[in-house]
């Protein structure tokens, strides 16, 4: 394992070059796995309770990715999203904003209100997205899904899978020091695959070598119990991504897990 590793990416005109950052997490949704994560009419105050806590990035999402989840359309999802960044943009004008959708149209919009960052689960499934974050100037996380993949060996699908993306987002006109990457923790065919890929992290910052990684456990199933059981083993995972040299973390519980991060300093 190496901390000591070196980037160049960028959010908003910052650059994060080392060590881990904390992304926090802002559900825009009526049905977030994590009943105390959802936003009710407190998002102002939450972004800057976060903001205060040590989070360099809100993460804003305005549908759940959990299993079993029922997908919701283009514009429901940026009736949840847009209100939020355009106050948070309005309280905080320093404040970095990421976004967590796969739509082009939602991208575009929030992008032009404010937001710094899309944050695409579906790994570039929709084509014309590199495209918007490209021409809106934004800077983007891709994260790779395995749930729906037929190739064996998961490591190798994340590495496929990725290095495709990243190409799209190169081709699209996506500068290279804007571009992060998540490996999907939560997001593959098993809670045992979930481990090897948290255990094995370092095998695809060691592949990807000059693009960082963020990694998402926050509260997540694969740690047994309840959501509001799993902080414990969230903190330890954060402890491992420092460890390895991950560059962000995205997490419910800023406070906790920035003391973790800063006690590994």
């Amino acid at each position: 394992m190496n901390s000591k590793r070196h980037y160049n990416f960028e959010i908003g005109g910052k650059r994060f070059e080392s060590g881990t950052h904390i992304m926090g997490i802002l559900n825009a949704t009526p049905d977030s796995f994590f009943a105390a994560s959802r936003l009710q009419d407190d998002a102002v105050k939450r972004a800057g309770d976060m903001l205060k806590a040590g989070a360099e990035v809100l993460d804003i999402g305005g549908q759940s990715t959990r299993p079993g989840s029922k997908p919701v359309s283009a514009l429901e999802e940026l009736g949840r999203v847009l209100p939020v960044v355009e106050a948070i943009r309005a309280e905080y004008s320093d404040a970095f904003i990421s976004v967590d959708t796969f739509y082009p149209e939602v991208a575009q919009a929030v992008i032009e209100a404010g937001a710094n960052l899309i944050n695409d689960v579906s790994c570039l499934e929709c084509p014309d997205l590199a495209r918007v974050i490209a021409e809106g100037g934004a800077s983007v996380c891709v994260m790779h899904n395995r749930r729906n993949t037929n190739i064996a060996d998961m490591f190798l699908d994340k590495e496929i899978g990725l290095s495709a993306a990243v190409k799209k987002l190169l081709s699209a006109g996506v500068p290279k020091e804007r571009i992060l990457l998540d490996g999907g923790i939560g997001f593959n065919k098993s809670k045992d695959e979930d481990w090897a890929l948290l255990e094995g992290y370092d095998k695809l910052i060691d592949y990807f070598d000059e693009y960082p990684l963020l990694l998402g456990t926050s509260r997540k199933s694969m740690f047994g119990g309840e959501p509001e059981t799993r902080l414990s083993a969230t903190l330890d995972s954060t402890a491992l991504a420092v460890k390895q040299g991950v560059l962000f973390v995205r997490v419910h519980d800023v406070k906790e897990n920035k003391a973790v991060i800063d006690a590994l300093r």
